[in-house]
């Protein structure tokens, strides 16, 4: 930090000090805060998996309707989406290390006071908090991520180590938490965040380098991130009840229709403002727009393909929460492989728009050969589709990613990091919403009690949802056509962090 500073002294561009701080750390420093990005999505993804497998546990402890339960997981959505955008700005114009340790320090006070919640409520409004602090955490780790990893193969072999990693935390907060839920009941998956964000609290403060805000403009748009955090809370709240309830619903098109006001409101504020939120012209930049559309729309098919295929297993299939959750094990697995490891070997070797070609073309056929499914199938049936839907996955976001921050300058890090993180948390409930809705359009038996006529009403409705899906592989295949490549600087041959 002290070579930076003299280099700014003496007249060096902004662009030449984030060279210096980037590759000029040790290698020791690199893996010290490379764990601290993955601790900080580590936490993200271990909460978001191990808490769903404690709601029936929740449920019966406050007697509370199914309904009312779903906002334990819906409040953190809800509070994520909506402050990652501020979040990441804050952190350009105010530190990126000051924003994250906050946030650490505010997910785990508030995971820990969850678990001490005495009702239903209270334990929403904590969780309502404790996304809060994910988003601060998550973007600024991201930002940092994109700070010390310059483009280039550095960076691809990161991206794919991260998503393994997380891949492979998914899955063990699925395990864990139904483990501790056994052994120690619900409050203890509110507990097990507590030492995780003690430990990197302590580790920000050992060895992440002080930081200070990097943006051309230390102002924060204070009305523009009103504007984009409400917009962006009402659309995920609009999506969230129209998985539920379907689009005609009040409750759905009311926000929703608020949502789209707010929004614009926020694109009228960014026009006018003197230090805007999101300049627009960081949108037109590169690949930025077409980059987030794609990560929006492969998002949606995974959010509600997966669903699908969770219910399909369990209700039509017959299987057990512990045997689903072994059957899309190899689905997993091919996300800790290929995306951790063998999506970097393919973007250096064809570049980013090839692999986003050939991940769609993948996603799209996955889900097609899904679409046979029945009441009289089996796992074998559905195994094939799954597979290639997975690989397809798995190359696809690592891509989509590098192509969506691309070209950021120095001081717009938290930016990027919010803009595509949001696109990919925005992807999910309007998947889900999206392919629900059409599943219970064509569903033949919909409102029928349980039987065999209401399971094959169901799964005519998911071969129609399944075909959407197969659509919208189709529309995110033509968006990648519109990507430019994202080639790596020549000139940059920075030395792995792994070594």
């Amino acid at each position: 930090m002290e070579d930076a500073s003299l280099q700014a002294k003496n007249g060096s561009g902004p662009a030449e000090q984030n060279s210096v701080s980037a590759t000029s750390r040790s290698g020791k420093a690199v893996r010290v805060i490379f764990v601290l990005v993955i601790s900080a999505y580590f936490l993200d993804v271990i909460d978001a998996s191990i808490v769903q497998v404690a709601l029936p546990s929740i449920q019966r402890q406050f007697a509370v309707s199914t309904a009312d339960l779903q906002w334990v997981y819906g409040a953190y959505a809800l509070t994520i989406a909506g402050f990652l955008m501020l979040m990441g700005r804050a952190g350009d114009v105010y530190g990126q290390k000051r924003v994250f340790v906050a946030g650490l320090i505010i997910f785990t006070v508030s995971s820990f006071s969850g678990g001490l919640a005495p009702s239903l409520l209270a334990l929403i409004l904590f969780r309502g908090v404790q996304g809060i602090g994910a988003a601060m955490t998550t973007v600024t780790a991201f930002a940092i991520f994109i700070e010390v990893f310059p483009e280039g193969p550095q960076r691809n072999r990161a991206f794919g180590v991260l998503i393994a990693i997380l891949s492979g935390g998914f899955a063990a907060g699925a395990v864990a938490g139904g483990f501790l839920t056994s052994l120690s009941g619900w409050r203890s998956v509110m507990f097990v965040n507590v030492p995780i964000g003690i430990v990197a609290v302590f580790l920000c403060q050992r060895f992440l380098p002080s930081t200070t805000g990097q943006a051309g403009n230390r102002h924060l748009d204070l009305p523009g991130a009103l504007a984009v955090t409400t917009g962006t809370i009402l659309f995920v709240y609009a999506l969230t009840n129209a998985a539920g309830v379907g689009f005609s619903s009040e409750q759905t098109w009311l926000p929703l229709v608020l949502s789209v006001i707010a929004l614009a409101s926020f694109v009228a504020v960014e026009s006018r403002s003197r230090s805007p939120l999101m300049p627009l012209s960081f949108v037109r930049r590169g690949s930025v727009i077409t980059a987030n559309t794609l990560a929006l729309v492969l998002t949606s098919i995974v959010g509600g393909i997966s669903f699908i295929i969770t219910i399909y297993l369990q209700n039509i299939l017959g299987y057990s929460a512990e045997l689903a959750g072994l059957a899309v094990l190899p689905g997993a697995l091919i996300f800790f492989v290929v995306g951790g490891w063998g999506s970097s070997r393919v973007l250096g070797r064809i570049g980013t728009r090839k692999t986003l070609l050939l991940s769609t073309a993948l996603v799209t056929l996955g889900v097609l050969l899904l679409t046979p499914i029945s009441t009289q199938g089996s796992y074998w049936g559905i195994l094939p589709g799954m597979v290639v839907w997975a690989l397809g996955a798995s190359i696809g976001f690592p891509a989509v990613s590098i192509a969506a921050i691309a070209g950021t300058k120095h001081g717009e890090e938290g930016l990027a990091s919010g803009v595509v993180n949001t696109s990919f948390r925005v992807g999910f409930p309007l998947g889900l919403a999206v392919l629900l809705t059409i599943a219970g359009a064509f569903d033949p038996q919909a409102g029928a009690v349980a039987g065999s006529a209401a399971s094959a009403g169901l799964v005519v409705g998911f071969q129609y949802a399944l075909f959407a899906g197969a659509v919208l592989g189709l529309v995110a295949l033509a968006i990648s056509l519109l990507m430019k490549d994202v080639k790596p600087p020549d000139d940059l041959n920075p030395q792995s962090f792994a070594q």
